[in-house]
């Protein structure tokens, strides 16, 4: 499916170089956008801000934050419950220990109450199935449950409007995201993908998603703004 001119998408934007890659690439095709960021106990909290200035990049129509504290369930090294593996190649096999339980059920679950009530029929989410950390909920299988599960849940869909669940990521590699932003001409330089990162921002270049990010861009034969910037965010 693609967006006509006009259409509300509600589009999960975390400050990361995918969710942005993702709301502008359906953004593109005509979609207004409205951003939900949620504050789920994320240790990396500077990601809130970064999703912020993304929302503004994009001239989304509203951003909203909530709060959904999954910190109290721990089981992730995201939200305080053990350590960030470092140093460690992000295609190993297993589920490491940034793995959020269910965390995007969560997000896709606020994003589609939402999208009742905006009256939209995408959402929007930047998972991706190669460059990725093994976490079972980006892979096709779960995008196509959710959107099942969207359409058999909702008024929207008892009534006959099918709603859709975009991942327009999800079987790009890295490097090609990242060359569909460019061409889109998304400044990189204002997301965030460090999952620990200095008490001022920088990145750590050690962990799943640093590693990810430099391979990406050094297979898009680009610079990372983020590293070539005065500011490392």
């Amino acid at each position: 499916m693609t967006a006509s001119a006009s259409t509300p998408a509600v589009v999960l934007l975390s400050g990361g170089l995918d969710s942005y890659t993702a709301a502008a690439m359906v953004q593109s095709e005509g979609a207004s956008l409205f951003a939900l960021t949620v504050r789920y106990g994320q240790v990396h909290a500077c990601e809130l801000v970064a999703a912020r200035r993304v929302a503004a990049s994009l001239g989304v129509e509203r951003h909203i934050e909530l709060t959904v504290d999954l910190s109290q369930f721990g089981g992730s090294a995201l939200t305080g419950d053990g350590d960030v593996e470092l140093d460690q190649p992000p295609d190993r096999a297993g589920i490491p220990s940034t793995y959020v339980p269910a965390r995007n059920t969560v997000l896709l679950s606020l994003a589609l109450g939402w999208a009742e009530v905006l009256g939209a029929r995408q959402l929007v989410i930047g998972v991706n199935a190669l460059d990725y950390s093994g976490y079972p909920d980006c892979r096709p299988a779960y995008i196509e449950a959710f959107e099942h599960l969207a359409t058999i849940a909702t008024r929207a869909g008892v009534e006959g409007e099918r709603l859709h669940v975009r991942a327009p990521l999800l079987h790009l590699s890295k490097a090609a995201i990242i060359r569909h932003g460019h061409a889109l001409g998304l400044d990189y330089g204002l997301t965030h993908s460090c999952y620990q990162p200095s008490p001022d921002g920088r990145a750590c270049g050690r962990c799943d998603s640093c590693q990810l990010r430099a391979r990406g861009f050094a297979e898009a034969g680009l610079d990372d703004p983020a590293i070539t910037s005065s500011t490392l965010r």
